[in-house]
């Protein structure tokens, strides 16, 4: 039954209807109709950030530890120009996003009139789709129709452009199921064919391995579940990229650890001299493959993925299969099952040994020390110190970002939120607030370099107003970190603009906006300090001072094969400069 309501009134109702309770965003004059409608409601709560890009990563990190979209609402002009950095940070990573942008009147569009700019165009290349709503009937349809193409297939972002007249207008809302969604339902299920093809392998495999991504765990909790019974079942190593980890469990005996630029020693190796790789979700991206001409050279390569543009798009696979990772592994399982669970045992024993002579290198020992905190001891001690708690872990972009997902481990899907394909500076503190709105009862935790976390600084206002208890754990090395490992590397330790100068004290910025501050320099007090953060009820910014010039590893140089790591700063720089230095 339709009821006629105005435009603004519209866009609340139809948030409603899609179960939203949380909407991120910040006024202005183009979107003031549905503020005032937001005000005479109590369904659903706003929360005021400080900057619109803001907005969106909070957004992302609510919708990357729900599995439910976020939400997003914002003005015209500047205001939706500001959520540009957070759309294509969400396109890259698969977040699904429904950002809400005023425009100016109609009648105005094309006048250049006061924070006027072509959103839709200048939008277009970052959403998965977006609409511009010039007749206010067809807004709530338009609605409806954006959160299904936000959530279905390969989620993403998308945007609905609604200018301000069309928000005074009335008309005849239209209830969720007269969305038009016919037109986009992706293909879920894979093709018997190559799943037959994929079990085939599966039995006769020497030396298997499960390369995951993100896509697992955009699945949902189902595909994960059977990850993990068929790696299980098989005996199968996996690895997983950044985006991919918490899939399968880090205290699986099967797990290798995260592959890739950063990745383990022993994961990089099993993809190079696997004979069979098994790609579940993920996108044979740069910072995996290395060197395309020499990845995996002679490994027989299964890919299954719900976007058909990811198959094939970098790396050439020998069996191809475009469907839901959960439906497809729930038909590879059965399958897999109904003709005997085979798998060749003897030659799997001999891969596991291989394996676990390369983990004998011990990839992430490093040099310890009493006087100075080593930026992996840090989180060495806050995994121990939090192992097991509802715990939530954010990052934003750099050597923290690495050092987090070598040494954190994840047991569950949904606990692990950063910025993987657009690598962005100041995700991570927004990311934190929104997955701490999700879940108010946990602890979530932004593993930061001073960097980064000063890019979004300003959203410690919107973690004390909505007493939000985010913990902000800043590896402070008074560095631009990984520029400056670059720099030293490959640049001939030319250090151009990578030393961080006049930082603030952040124990004192943290006061000033209500929060707790907490420094500390010395390794003996590192525990302490942590459980004081931990067991603080509120927002806390912790500056850990670490060793200025430690460098993350391994690392595959850039340009380099995925099988060549440097495994420390002893051969590092020579090996890049050519020099001769040993190389794995």
């Amino acid at each position: 039954m339709t009821r006629q309501m105005t435009g603004a009134k519209m866009v609340v109702q139809a948030l409603r209807d899609q179960g939203v309770d949380t909407v991120f965003g910040y006024p202005g004059g183009a979107v003031l109709p549905i503020y005032d409608e937001i005000f005479q409601q109590n369904d659903i709560q706003h929360i005021l950030v400080r900057h619109e890009q803001g907005a969106v990563h909070m957004a992302e990190g609510y919708a990357r530890s729900t599995g439910k979209p976020g939400v997003v609402l914002v003005t015209s002009g500047p205001g939706a120009t500001n959520a540009v950095t957070g759309l294509t940070d969400a396109l890259m990573d698969s977040i699904p996003l429904v950002v809400l942008t005023g425009q100016v009147p109609t009648f105005m569009i094309g006048s250049d009139a006061f924070q006027e700019a072509d959103t839709v165009g200048i939008t277009r290349p970052c959403t998965k789709h977006n609409w511009l709503v010039k007749e206010t009937e067809k807004l709530s349809k338009t609605i409806h129709e954006a959160f299904h193409v936000a959530t279905a297939g390969r989620p993403g972002p998308v945007l609905v452009d609604i200018p301000k007249d069309v928000q005074f207008a009335s008309a005849d809302y239209q209830p969720k199921p007269s969305a038009n969604t016919r037109h986009y339902q992706p293909q879920v299920k894979g093709d018997m064919e190559m799943i037959e093809d994929l079990v085939e392998a599966i039995e006769t495999a020497k030396k298997p391995i499960f390369y995951t991504g993100g896509g697992v765990i955009n699945s949902g909790p189902a595909a994960s579940q059977l990850l993990r019974e068929l790696v299980e079942a098989t005996g199968f190593p996996i690895t997983s990229t950044l985006m991919g980890l918490g899939a399968y469990p880090a205290s699986g005996k099967n797990w290798l650890g995260m592959l890739g630029m950063h990745g383990l020693y022993e994961a990089n190796l099993a993809m190079h001299g696997c004979d069979v790789m098994i790609n579940l979700g993920a996108r044979f991206d740069d910072r995996i493959t290395g060197r395309i001409d020499a990845f995996s050279p002679d490994s027989r390569k299964a890919h299954v993925d719900i976007d058909p543009s990811s198959i094939n798009k970098v790396v050439k696979t020998d069996i191809p299969i475009v469907g839901d990772i959960a439906h497809v592994l729930e038909d590879v399982l059965a399958l897999w099952k109904s003709r005997g669970r085979k798998i060749n045992r003897e030659a799997i024993s001999k891969w596991w040994k291989q394996i676990e002579e390369w983990k004998t290198v011990d990839c992430l020992s490093y040099k310890g020390s009493d006087t100075v905190i080593k930026p992996q001891y840090a989180l060495q001690r806050l995994e121990e110190l939090t192992k097991g708690m509802d715990r939530y872990i954010t990052t934003e972009v750099g050597q923290h970002q690495m050092w987090a997902a070598q040494y954190l481990g994840f047991e569950d899907p949904n606990r692990w939120m950063t910025s993987g394909g657009l690598g962005t500076m100041g995700y991570g503190f927004p990311a934190s607030i929104g997955v701490q709105q999700a879940h108010k009862d946990a602890l979530v935790i932004n593993v930061a370099g001073e960097a980064s976390w000063l890019m979004n600084m300003q959203e410690l206002g919107t973690a004390t107003q909505f007493n939000l208890p985010v913990k902000q754990f800043i590896l402070n090395n008074e560095r631009l970190g990984m520029v400056r490992q670059w720099q030293q590397l490959l640049h001939g330790e030319r250090y151009s603009q990578s030393w961080s100068e006049s930082l603030p004290d952040f124990v004192k910025l943290a006061e000033a906006f209500g929060c707790k501050g907490i420094s500390i320099s010395d390794p003996a007090d590192l525990d302490d300090a942590i459980m004081d953060m931990i067991k603080y009820d509120g927002p806390v910014v912790f500056d850990c001072m670490v060793e200025k010039h430690e460098n993350c590893f391994p690392m595959i140089p850039s340009g380099a094969p995925h099988n060549k790591m440097l495994l420390g700063d002893d051969n590092a720089t020579n090996a890049i400069a050519g020099k001769g230095a040993v190389l794995v």
